[in-house]
């Protein structure tokens, strides 16, 4: 697929970019090239790993490039849970977190149509 800005695990990818730049820009500042840093390029990975996949060749290429934005998503989700370990959380966690359970699930279903 070349118009992957069609596709909804993009557009879910780029609304978690969204979420997770808002909740970090309330981290303290210690954090900034800490976790928050480690976050935010976890999630802009979700929706680039999908943009770069749709440039694939094949079905293989595809995927793997679905594979490795689904690692970053669970990763990103690791650090969510970590930052609510050490009280850095707020009202947008719970969301962020039903947003990157909802993804995950979609780049699951969409590696097995490839």
């Amino acid at each position: 697929m070349k118009n992957f800005k069609k596709l909804k695990i993009w557009q879910q990818g780029m609304d978690i970019v969204a979420e997770v730049y808002k909740l970090t820009k309330n981290f303290p500042s210690e954090e900034r090239f800490g976790l928050a840093s480690q976050m935010n390029r976890a999630a802009i990975s979700i929706p680039s790993n999908i943009s770069e996949g749709s440039s694939r060749g094949s079905a293989k290429e595809h995927k793997y490039f679905i594979q490795i934005a689904l690692g970053s998503c669970f990763e990103l989700e690791t650090q969510l849970l970590i930052a609510e370990r050490i009280d850095l959380s707020n009202s947008t966690l719970d969301m962020l977190k039903q947003m990157i359970d909802e993804e995950q699930k979609m780049l699951m279903s969409f590696m097995k149509k490839l």
